[in-house]
């Protein structure tokens, strides 16, 4: 059995940063030169009167390689708050997948059928294939996927992970009054 600080985690870390020109690759640039994985990533401008935006990641390690994760993004200089949504209490997690398959006969019928099992609603479809927009967790995508793998996945695109803390704290409070 493993010791307690060997099991491997996955958190979710959403950093507050300055919106400004090479802030992502200098993120990036700390997990690569470090060895840590980033399982998913997404940015988006979230304060434009402060020119501030949210990265949302996801990683995995031990419980010291998290925290070690933590530290170093929080002591890179366009950096203004890093928030382990793991941690610091509930948070929704969603991601978006568009998922094309190609088919006909039953598979496309069977596609359908549980697209609608999987609340997926089709945003294209031709004679041959239907491209299909499903969101929820990570989990329920994958499985959805896994479905429509023997019914003729073609393509696939997902955003990653998008996360937000449940409740009245928010990444854009000051840390002193969250």
């Amino acid at each position: 059995m493993p010791k307690i600080d060997e099991i491997i985690e996955t958190h979710t870390i959403a950093v507050l940063v300055d919106n400004e020109p090479g802030v992502l690759a200098r993120v990036i640039g700390l997990f690569s030169g470090r060895g840590y994985n980033i399982e998913s990533l997404t940015v988006a401008e979230v304060d434009p009167n402060n020119n501030r935006s949210r990265i949302t990641l996801v990683t995995s390690g031990t419980r010291m390689v998290i925290e070690q994760i933590k530290n170093q993004l929080g002591r890179l200089v366009p950096v203004a708050r890093v928030t382990d949504l793991t941690d610091e209490g509930p948070s929704v997690e969603r991601e978006l997948a568009l998922v094309k398959v190609v088919s006909t006969g039953d598979h496309r019928i069977e596609s359908l059928r549980i697209a609608d099992i999987f609340r997926a609603r089709v945003v294209d479809s031709t004679t041959d294939s239907f491209t299909f927009e499903v969101t929820g967790s990570s989990q329920k995508l994958d499985a959805f996927i896994g479905l429509m793998r023997p019914l003729g996945l073609a393509d696939l695109s997902r955003t990653g992970v998008v996360a937000i803390a449940r409740g009245p704290v928010t990444l854009l409070t000051p840390a002193a009054a969250a």
